[in-house]
Formats: C-alpha cells, structure tokens, sequence
C-alpha cells in the first residue's frame, strides 16, 4: 500500500489549484480588469469573462482561424494565444471593428460581395482581412510577392510592390478558412477594399 501522494485526500487524487494572474486587458478601446487562469486562452477569456463571442472555436488548435484576432494590430490566433501574454495590449475583436456604429469597409465590403454563408469564419476572416491588408501597406511580403520580384530585385506596382492581385490575397488569407467555400467572394470582398 502506498503512502498517501501530495494534494490527494480519502476520494482520491486532488487537482492542484489554478495559477492566477490579475491583468488589465485593453479589448476594443475599453480596460478590462480580470482575474484568469495563467493556462486560460484569450479566446475563452473573450468569451467567457467578456461576453465577446465574435471570435469563434472552430478547432481550438490555431489550424481553421475562426478564433483570429488583431493584438496591436498584427493577426493572433486566439486558441492558441494565453491571456496573460496580452497583459497591457491592445486587442481588436470583430465587435471593435465597427467606429460610431458605421461598419468597417471590409465589413460592408463582405455584404456587398456576399462574402460569407453560414458566417462562423466570418469575424476571424474579417480581423485577418484587416491585418492582412496593414501587413501588405508596410510592406511585408509572402510567397506570392517573392515571386513577383523582377530578376533586378524591384516588383511591379505601386512603391514597388506586387499589385495586391488575387493570388497574393489567397496566399495571405490561406491562414482563415471556410468550410462553406465562400473564398471567391471573400476574395472579391477584399479586393474591393485593397489599395
């Protein structure tokens, strides 16, 4: 017979308590003071602790970005993001994407191009469509762009970049994904707003 184990009592084994943090999140240009798990993700805090349920769990494991999120500006995965690595940083849901009740241009966008179906990737589309859109203006390049580049080391297009084409869209949206096959649209949607 052993001895009795530490944390464990008469009906077996004890879990140990949570590690908790207390931290301010900057959500949407509001403060939140909370109080969370140091293994909680931010997309259960968003959804759980702030009623923020725009951002969705489609896989929990970063692969689908339903979950996806702006963290000052630059596309996160919320499932895979702990809450307490954002401690005094901003963060942008679908619901902050709006400004005095007029919709961001890639939200009408995605109306007007019919850009969505059942709508669950929607909101993580969305905040992916707008850092996407902020990667390429300062000029950050993906596949498509490195393959664009003359043998002179210069790209076509505007400051001497690819022209954001359809190809380069996909490439820098192939992180989202929709199940329902809406990626036409979503493209489309997305062109309608580039530079």
């Amino acid at each position: 017979m052993r001895g009795p184990v530490r944390g464990e009592d008469n009906n077996g084994p004890a879990f140990p308590a949570p590690v908790t943090a207390d931290i301010r999140l900057s959500v949407n240009g509001d403060e939140h003071p909370v109080t969370v798990d140091t293994r909680e993700t931010l997309l259960d805090t968003l959804r759980e602790h702030l009623g923020l349920t725009g951002a969705k769990k489609g896989c929990d494991h970063g692969q689908c970005g339903a979950c996806t999120v702006l963290v000052d500006g630059r596309r996160a995965k919320a499932c895979l993001t702990l809450t307490v690595s954002v401690d005094d940083r901003e963060i942008t849901t679908v619901e902050g994407l709006a400004r005095d009740g007029v919709p961001h241009p890639l939200q009408a966008a995605f109306v007007e191009q019919d850009a969505f179906q059942c709508g669950y990737c929607t909101p993580g589309q969305l905040c992916s469509a707008v850092g996407m859109l902020a990667e390429f203006a300062a000029g950050w390049p993906s596949s498509v762009t490195l393959g664009a580049v003359s043998p002179g080391g210069v790209a076509p297009g505007v400051d001497g970049r690819p022209p954001l084409g359809d190809d380069e869209i996909r490439e820098r949206m192939s992180g989202n994904l929709c199940r329902c096959g809406a990626y036409p649209n979503i493209v489309a949607a997305i062109r309608q707003v580039a530079p």
